[in-house]
């Protein structure tokens, strides 16, 4: 197991650039993390992690759960967006405001101003798991921009083009940093390499992840 991973400095944040719509915020999260813990803490008693399956029927490694006013699924019917959990027929649970005016102001500080999102996915990934090359196009509204944070132990996050195949880069994500893509860059090819074990003093052995999405 690697070393045990500190909290980051909350006053070391800075953008960069990867795509002429992609910022990445180093450290945009660190100040919050701790009341963002505790929000997605209590959405996940509502609504418990679980391993969804594709629609060929292979289990997904990352963990889910989500909120907002509907949330993203995948089964043997496919990829969706539905308004209740289908564990317990219920509806998601809501999005916390601290949440969603986090997920805004990210938005914002990239160039994104009145992003509304209306879904959280909540990504827990445990040593091992990981995620394959991917766009994010099931959501109606595809001018809305993604955004993504990252808590807990540092992940190899793919930043691919717009086909499946070609050149990739790989950029190490940490604790507390923010990726925001939209605009010419919102249907890049993206991913998570295997998650490499550790412990970070907030969340473990995981990595937490949010998407937030704009569907409509």
């Amino acid at each position: 197991m690697q070393d045990l991973f500190d909290i980051n400095d909350p006053d070391d944040v800075w953008p960069e650039t990867l795509g002429s719509g992609t910022t990445w915020i180093h450290g945009f999260l660190v100040a919050q993390a701790g009341q963002v813990m505790a929000d997605i803490a209590r959405v996940v008693a509502q609504a418990p992690y679980r391993h969804l399956s594709t629609p060929g029927g292979k289990r997904m490694s990352v963990a889910m759960s989500n909120c907002g006013t509907q949330g993203w699924v995948s089964d043997r019917a496919g990829y969706r967006y539905q308004t209740t959990d289908p564990h317990t027929a219920k509806p998601w649970p809501a999005m916390p405001p601290g949440l969603r005016a986090l997920a805004q102001q990210a938005a914002k500080d990239s160039g994104y101003d009145g992003f509304e999102p209306g879904v959280c996915l909540i990504n827990h990934y445990a040593p091992g798991a990981r995620m394959g090359l991917h766009q994010d196009r099931d959501e109606n509204n595809l001018t809305a921009p993604i955004v993504s944070f990252s808590l807990g132990l540092p992940a190899t996050f793919i930043w691919g083009g717009w086909q499946r195949t070609g050149t990739t880069r790989r950029i190490m994500l940490r604790h507390g940093d923010a990726v925001v893509w939209g605009g010419e860059d919102r249907l890049r090819f993206h991913g998570v390499a295997p998650l490499k074990d550790g412990e970070h003093a907030l969340t473990g052995r995981a990595r937490i992840n949010l998407t937030f999405r704009q569907i409509n």
